[in-house]
């Protein structure tokens, strides 16, 4: 890779438009970026990143629009680059907000992609062509190109010496994360992760097993119950190995022992099934005596009851008839009552319409009546046209009322628009000052907020550093109890081994048996067996003693191990907060989220201000169209008034003579047409009651006659003797049942059957019926028991042949779970069999951090004049932990080894560099072998005395000799003798700016 130019236009702290010529800085081969702190020469680098890659360095997004740019100059990024022998331009554009084309206000500008190259055609004439708009087609070309990540190119390209000091001085667990990054080792940490599941799961599946063949003991268990005898024992979760064929030989026993117990309930349940037969039998004809005995006291009892009702039947004989014979006349007694309701309801309608007259009106007789109704209502009818003039007289007061109030309405509005618009310029002025106090508190706030974040992760990295290390004290006092504890254990399992050894002769004697040949001699007599002594340990004491030790070491092991994480989770959360207390940290958050929030405050105030001057403008546009209005619309309605009011005026005389003594001409009107009406029903009324006083007396003449032919002196005693259908119905229906009943009854009392059960002696259905229920019961209990049984012996049948399957699928699953967990020991370094404790991953990159350190011994040998030497180490790492990334530096002064963190400062900082080269070189060829012909180098330089400084400048023109660009990012004043082409960045309140210098200054 070699850069060519760069421009930057709106980015970071770039207002405007800046292209950097690396060509020109390129020409020795070395070149120094300085410039005061905070300038921007960190963010050279972040534009050639972004430009690559579409972001730039590190893990937050950098704010790339600049805050000194102007609004409508677009932050962009454009990069002229070789890679791999392709001359490419590439043209990023950020998203960001831009003013619209048209109108006022921002809208959104999407992220934009170019990639062009660099092409030459038949004739020689060079020309850029476009190759993708695409971000991910872009991205994907230069990543190939490059053949390495973003992560990758940034530590490899800049090489920033503070990162490198701390992998020269972390532990094992420092350098893998730095390493597994750049070599991309993460599939080895998959394949460890894939086995420890696996592992997992298989002992999830042995468990499983296990569990299933307990659970399938504990069911058998259950269904055999307590009254089920074995010789046999159940198989305990404490011990496995009765998991297995004592648990089958277990469960088979209980199957017999069910199964003897089932024949014996069956004979039982059959005998009293016998029994219940036999007393159903009896029970069944004592209760039929009973019955016929019941039913004929019952009838007898019944037919004596309907013979003390027939007075009461004979009266209801009499209603009867005389009902039958007063509904023959009941037309005629209808007829009559309803004339007699007709002409009470005349009469009274007669006299309540004579009441309502007036009085000079009430003796006319109908005739008369008519005739004053007649001219009554042509006089309303006169009164009843000149009513719409009394609408027209409201309608015209109203649209008066209306005038003037709109006349009031229009004279207020105008004055107040007047006033609104002679406040208006001090309001505008306040607002305007406002806008822009919000516009700096929000700058101020972005600022805030980015400090609060870094912050926040150093607070939370130290809570769980101070966690972390309380831990690690309790881990070490448990792993020095631990490893007592196995010392202890040790020297018991060792004294019990001894002393059974020096005892062994005893034991061996304590199993010889006269006339069988000794096991070590051959002779059949033995005449002196050695005597047992008391307490001689026997081989179940020793292998309980070996257990014992081996559970104590593994605890040990555990401890370590618990130990060794807590370890490298302190440090990795120490290198993350640093060394400042807790209570610091949290001071500065408060602090800082105070003046954030103090910022924050004021700046949402932009947003309201900005709406407050946009609703003043519209309001001012308002009030001015007011004012106009209001002014027009109360001349208008001036000269309106002063036509209705006329109008309003001669009508009003008119209508006055018309009302007379009423308040209105429609209330007089109405009144005429009130009596009108009252004449006209008195009238009517009267003409209906003559026509119902002669139907009256017609019908009642015709009552009397009808009554007397069906024997009744009075019509009154023929309505008395009436009854409607449901009463005469509900009459019939009561005697119709009385002689059935009774009936029934007496026909119950003459069956020969049930006179002949009258005569025998009462039936005893009691004694019957609990000889009954006790058989009951007996065959119940039995059949229960026989069912129980049958039950109990069928589960433990299919539960039975269900351990068995169980016990076989146990031992596989046992066997592969020994064997995953074996590997997953193996690939994470935990196995007892291993040389050294070093996981997968870390074997891989032991070998990658061998190449490092030959790369960079390179360098280091010429920087310390050949007295250092870097040594990747694999041993034992302390108390346990994990081996494999040891880093060490060998003093050929002293002839030894010593460790990183010893060296001093300027020694740190070129065995470092030496260390980002090597790395670089390994990289890059790990990557495919694409050459990086320029590399960026922060800072370090400082710590260097003036002789070992020329050494490493001497080792940087040997990387110039290789046809590698060296950019230098450094504020030590030697550097700016030494290197004629200098970038000097320097800041300004508008914006930093770049200055290309050739000749040494300062």
């Amino acid at each position: 890779m070699r850069l060519h130019t760069l421009r930057l236009q709106a980015f970071g702290p770039f207002a405007r438009t800046h292209t950097i010529d690396f060509d020109t800085l390129s020409d020795d081969g070395l070149f120094l970026l300085h410039g005061d702190t905070g300038a921007g020469k960190s963010t050279v680098f972040a534009a050639i990143c972004y430009a690559l890659y579409g972001k730039p360095p590190g893990d937050r997004d950098l704010l790339l629009r600049s805050h000194h740019a102007p609004a409508d100059l677009l932050t962009e990024v454009t990069l002229d680059v070789t890679l791999a022998g392709r001359r490419l331009r590439i043209r990023r554009i950020p998203a960001q907000m831009r003013p619209k084309r048209s109108g006022t206000g921002e809208t959104p500008q999407k992220p934009e992609t170019h990639l062009s190259e660099w092409t030459t055609d038949t004739a020689g004439q060079g020309r850029w062509e476009a190759v993708s708009k695409s971000h991910q087609e872009a991205s994907a070309e230069i990543t190939d190109l490059l053949g390495m990540s973003r992560d990758q190119f940034c530590q490899v390209v800049l090489l920033p010496q503070n990162e490198f000091t701390k992998f020269l001085h972390a532990d094992a667990h420092g350098r893998r994360e730095l390493l597994g990054k750049l070599f991309r080792t993460h599939r080895f940490s998959f394949i460890e992760r894939w086995l420890n599941d696996h592992s997992r799961i298989t002992e999830k599946g042995r468990d499983a097993a296990r569990a299933d063949v307990l659970r399938l003991a504990e069911r058998i268990h259950q269904a055999a119950g307590e009254d089920l005898a074995t010789g046999h024992t159940a198989p305990t979760p404490e011990d496995p190995r009765t998991l297995t064929e004592p648990a089958r030989t277990w469960a088979r026993d209980l199957l017999r022992a069910s199964r003897t117990h089932h024949g014996r309930t069956l004979q039982a349940a059959a005998e009293a099934r016998s029994d219940l037969a036999e007393q159903q039998t009896l029970e069944a004809a004592a209760r039929e005596l009973h019955q016929q005995q019941a039913g004929y006291e019952e009838a007898q009892r019944q037919l004596n009851l309907l013979q003390e009702q027939k007075p009461h039947q004979n009266t209801l004989l009499h209603r009867r008839d005389q009902a039958r014979r007063a509904q023959q006349a009941a037309p005629q007694l209808h007829a009559a009552d309803t004339a007699a309701n007709d002409h009470a309801h005349a009469r009274r309608a007669e006299h309540n319409a004579r009441d309502h007259l007036p009085p000079q009106h009430t003796g006319l007789d109908a005739g008369q009546l008519e005739t004053i109704e007649h001219s009554t209502r042509d006089e309303a009818a006169v009164l009843t046209a000149l009513i719409p003039e009394e609408d027209t007289v409201h309608r015209l007061t109203t649209q008066l009322k209306r005038i003037d109030a709109e006349r009031q309405d229009f004279a207020t509005q105008q004055r107040t628009s007047q006033d609104w618009l002679d406040a208006e310029s001090d309001r505008r002025h306040d607002l305007e000052t406002r806008r822009e106090t919000a516009r700096q508190a929000e700058q101020e706030s972005s600022r805030h907020r980015d400090a609060l974040d870094g912050l926040r992760t150093r607070i939370e990295a130290a809570k769980r550093r101070e966690t972390h290390l309380a831990n690690v004290i309790q881990a070490e006092q448990h792993l020095t109890d631990t490893q007592k504890a196995a010392a202890s254990s040790g020297r018991h399992y060792l004294d019990i081994r001894r002393r059974r050894t020096e005892g062994m002769a005893a034991e061996l004697a304590a199993t010889l048996t006269d006339g069988a040949p000794c096991p070590v001699c051959g002779s059949c007599t033995h005449p002196a067996p050695a005597p047992t002594q008391d307490g001689q340990p026997t081989r179940q004491d020793e292998q309980d003693a070996e257990a014992a030790h081996e559970r104590a070491n593994a605890a040990r092991d555990a401890a370590a191990t618990a130990l060794h994480d807590l370890r490298e989770q302190a440090a990795t959360a120490t290198g993350e907060a640093g060394s400042t207390p807790l209570p610091d940290l949290q001071t500065q958050h408060t602090e800082l989220a105070a003046a954030l929030t103090a910022a924050l405050a004021r700046a949402a105030d932009r947003g309201t201000t900005q709406e407050e001057l946009r609703a003043l403008d519209t309001e001012h546009t308002h009030h001015t169209e007011q004012h106009r209005t209001a002014t027009a619309g109360l001349s208008a309605r001036n000269a309106d008034y002063d036509t209705l009011n006329r109008q309003l005026t001669e009508l009003t005389t008119k209508l006055t003579t018309a009302r007379g003594t009423h308040p209105t001409v429609a209330a007089h009107a109405a009144e005429l047409t009130r009596i009108a009406d009252r004449l006209e029903e008195a009238a009517r009324a009267s003409r209906t009651l003559a026509t119902a006083a002669q139907t009256l007396a017609d019908r009642t003449e015709q009552a009397v006659l009808a009554a007397k032919d069906q024997g009744f002196d009075t019509p009154a005693l023929a309505q008395q003797a009436l009854l409607d259908d449901e009463d005469l119905r509900a009459i019939e229906a009561e005697i119709t049942q009385w002689r059935e009943k009774r009936a029934v009854h007496t026909a119950v009392l003459e069956d020969p059957a049930l006179r002949q059960a009258a005569a025998q002696p009462p039936a005893d259905l009691a004694t019957a019926t609990a000889a009954r229920d006790t058989a009951d019961e007996q065959h119940a209990a039995a059949t229960a028991a026989a069912a129980n049984a049958h039950t109990r012996t069928r589960d433990l049948t299919t539960l039975t042949a269900d351990l068995e399957t169980a016990v076989q699928r146990l031992q596989p699953l046992e066997q592969a779970h020994n064997t995953a967990r074996h590997l997953a020991e193996l690939v994470t370094g935990n196995s007892t069999s291993a040389r050294v404790r070093m996981q997968l991953e870390a074997y891989v990159l032991a070998a990658r951090l061998e190449e490092v350190v030959t790369a960079a011994n390179t360098r280091l040998n010429i920087m310390s004049e050949g007295r250092y030497t870097l040594s990747h180490s694999d041993h034992q790492a302390a108390r346990g932990a994990r081996s494999g990334l040891g880093l060490q530096i060998t003093d050929s002064w002293t002839g030894r080894p010593r460790r990183t963190d010893t060296l001093s400062g300027g020694e740190s900082f070129f065995a470092s560099l030496s260390l980002a080269l090597g790395l670089a070189d390994v990289v890059t060829h790990e990557s495919g072998g694409n050459p990086l012909d320029t590399l960026f180098i922060d800072e370090g330089f400082g710590t260097l005395d003036e002789e070992t400084l020329h050494k490493v400048l001497d080792v940087l023109d040997s990387l110039r000799a290789h046809d590698r660009t060296v950019g230098v990012i450094s504020h030590v004043p030697e550097l700016r003798r030494r290197i004629p082409h200098r970038l000097h960045v320097r800041k300004n309140p508008t914006g930093s700016t770049f200055s290309h210098l050739t000749e040494p200054a300062e």
